[in-house]
């Protein structure tokens, strides 16, 4: 009984930080739907302006595909540097190792301010400034921690016997990474592939030192639309971005739900053949 209601208990104060913690998320929904000129709330009189503004407006467009494309980019090259990286500190052995691990998770130290100043400093030389090219090289040197350190907690799950056994079978170190080591670790590897990208997507103090007239991403736009002037069509990104997550998750799990009733169905059937 004292377990029964110990857990409740638990479960009601899980539910009560969570509504706290949404809630000023959820509050800008309704601000979307107001007609006033300023972000109010509650709204007297619904609207959807701001939305239509979203898309008469081009720039909302061009920043949003911008972000989505320096996103996927940088993310992609995270997952491949990151899980080369977790591979050489997990499998590998040579010296200063500690000295490596320490510059690759620096990202994750040093405030993202400096990190900005110092990228503004060096891509305003080189020409980088305003460049596809330069927001994935900032937003990759970003997102490599968190698939490194996503691919190292799966590699050390990984039994190294299975791998030993591929290659005395005659595989070798490349196709037992793709045929063993790979498959065993890909929810690792799609873990740090969704940090890496949210990383990007919602990165904005390196993306000011960046951005310009010629590219502008998603959340450079959203800080120009608070800081500059108070535009309520931020309230409806925020609302469309938070309506893509919450879809997110719940494809998520949908899929892992669909997932289970596979497997369990294929249990079943195999039991019952046997």
């Amino acid at each position: 009984m004292n377990r029964i209601l110990a857990r409740t208990a638990l479960i009601l104060l899980a539910a009560i930080i969570g509504l706290y913690l949404l809630l000023p998320v959820l509050v800008v929904v309704p601000m979307s739907l107001s007609s006033s000129s300023f972000l109010t709330f509650p709204p007297k009189e619904l609207s959807l302006r701001w939305y239509q503004q979203l898309l008469d407006d081009p720039s909302w467009g061009r920043s949003a595909f911008a972000s989505l494309k320096v996103a996927l980019l940088s993310a992609t090259v995270s997952v491949i540097l990151g899980t080369l990286a977790a591979l050489a500190l997990v499998r590998g052995r040579f010296p200063f190792r500690n000295a490596v691990t320490a510059v690759l998770l620096a990202p994750l130290i040093v405030p993202y301010v400096i990190v900005g100043l110092a990228v503004y400093i060096a891509f305003l030389n080189l020409g980088l400034t305003e460049t596809t090219l330069g927001f994935v090289l900032v937003h990759t040197c970003l997102g490599v921690p968190y698939v490194m350190i996503n691919v190292s907690t799966g590699l050390v799950s990984v039994d190294r016997r299975l791998e030993m056994a591929s290659m005395n079978l005659g595989a070798g170190p490349v196709s037992t990474f793709f045929r063993i080591t790979l498959p065993l670790i890909l929810p690792s590897v799609l873990a740090g592939a969704l940090f890496a990208f949210i990383t990007s997507w919602d990165e904005v103090v390196t993306a000011i030192f960046l951005s310009g007239p010629d590219m502008t991403t998603m959340p450079v736009k959203m800080w120009s639309g608070i800081r500059v002037q108070v535009d309520p069509a931020v309230a409806a990104v925020s609302s469309l971005s938070l309506l893509v997550i919450i879809s997110t998750f719940l494809l998520m799990g949908a899929v892992k739900m669909i997932r289970k009733m596979i497997d369990r169905r294929a249990s079943l059937t195999m039991n019952e053949g046997i």
